[in-house]
């Protein structure tokens, strides 16, 4: 850090020097909120600061401007690493502290062998999770094409992003394999995702395929994601005057491990649903199969019901509370406690929160690997597709964990032989 700087060659001087000028020569004092209050440089007034253990704020023109750190965040961040005191001869003594950015190890030695054997251990585990299926009773006229490789092509389908011809080469090495009993044509694929009893079966797979990591997952984020459509809806634009047109999506509610991010359980819903209410059966879904011992979740999940629920699960919630709420607990006594420990002890709450962060991993793992866009043309085959995604990312965790945590895969559900 410099300490020779003067504003005779300002213009010459990067934000961060910028910064500890102003941390030297102007008083920076904190607002009620606990803000900072930094005196503008060469103007009149006053800028706003706030600092927290996720992202600096500040409301100049600059960092509205750039969204990226101004010099005012550097004044702030100036004056709290270092610490000025006088000793008893009466000399000064400045103590300045250096942030260091913590970095987490990446095991790539396990990391490139899971990546390297992931298409053919992915092809062995669907096999193996599918047989969990119950195949359909025959009825009458022709047997209908086994539900267990419909599900298995389907699946396989998604991972490899082909469209439905050009699979058709993958269907041949599967058959090779015997991962399935018969060929089938593309057609026979697309009208498996159109079958409404799958949404139910896939549901139940996804469940499956995240319990061989139950005992490694006690922390849980939920969120929920859109993903675009091919089909567009029309409105009339007054401004325009003419009629305009947008893309549908389709709204994917997740309950993901923090540590794994393993997808414990998941919702569809229509592009304009709210999240609170999916909250709920989320987390109900995760703890049949999953101790809970912490749920994070951003403000649109802030809900006493919702803190009422993960305590009565034996966890803790950690959803930051919205600027108007209130410590009343309205029959919530965990609602009070969590209100007062976000108050008082906010630091350390953030730092519970900030395991949230591990969920939007999960969302662009899938959205990179298996597209953010669905296919499919109708309603039923759009939730059915989305669904196999989850699946797919699901099984690729697994793999993951497989050479990074030791684990053997065995899909068994406590509650039924079969789904």
């Amino acid at each position: 850090m410099k300490t020779n700087l003067n504003e005779t060659n300002y213009k010459n001087l990067t934000r961060e020097e910028r910064g500890q000028i102003i941390a030297q020569k102007y008083n920076i004092t904190r607002t009620d909120k606990g803000d900072f209050k930094v005196p503008s440089q060469f103007g009149m007034g006053n800028y706003i600061v706030k600092m927290s253990s996720m992202k600096e704020e500040c409301d100049c023109p600059d960092y509205q401007t750039r969204k990226g750190k101004c010099k005012h965040i550097y004044a702030v961040e100036y004056i709290l690493n270092q610490e000025v005191k006088i000793d008893n001869e009466g000399n000064t003594v400045i103590t300045q502290t250096k942030t260091i950015k913590v970095s987490y190890p990446q095991d790539w030695k396990s990391y490139n062998k899971a990546k390297c054997n992931e298409q053919p251990l992915f092809m062995e585990l669907m096999a193996d999770l599918v047989k969990n299926v119950k195949q359909q009773e025959y009825g009458f006229g022709r047997p209908s094409f086994p539900l267990q490789d419909g599900i298995y092509l389907s699946a396989l389908k998604v991972y490899s992003t082909f469209s439905l011809r050009r699979f058709t080469g993958m269907t041949n090495i599967a058959l090779e394999k015997k991962y399935i009993e018969k060929p089938c044509n593309y057609v026979t694929i697309s009208n498996i995702m159109n079958k409404p009893e799958l949404t139910s079966i896939l549901q139940n797979l996804i469940q499956l395929s995240s319990l061989p990591l139950k005992s490694v997952e006690t922390k849980f984020a939920v969120d929920s994601s859109g993903f675009s459509t091919c089909r567009f809806a029309r409105y009339f634009s007054y401004k325009h005057q003419k009629d305009m047109r947008y893309r549908q999506w389709v709204k994917a509610h997740l309950s993901v491990g923090i540590k794994t991010n393993i997808v414990t359980a998941v919702s569809i819903t229509g592009e304009y649903s709210n999240d609170c209410p999916e909250f709920k059966p989320l987390i109900e879904k995760t703890a049949e199969n999953f101790r809970i011992d912490e749920v994070t979740g951003d403000k649109a999940y802030s809900s006493r019901e919702n803190h009422d629920l993960v305590n009565s699960l034996g966890g803790t919630a950690f959803i930051p509370f919205k600027d108007n709420a209130t410590g009343k607990s309205r029959g919530s006594s965990t609602w009070n406690k969590m209100f007062h420990y976000f108050q008082f002890n906010k630091e350390e709450f953030l730092e519970h929160y900030h395991l949230r962060s591990n969920i939007e991993t999960t969302n662009h793992m899938i959205k990179s690997k298996l597209g953010d866009y669905l296919r499919s043309k109708t309603k039923i085959a759009q939730v059915n597709e989305l669904l196999l995604k989850v699946l797919c990312h699901n099984i690729c965790c697994l793999i993951e964990a497989v050479y990074e945590l030791n684990i053997n895969p065995q899909f068994c559900l406590k509650s039924q032989e079969s789904v």
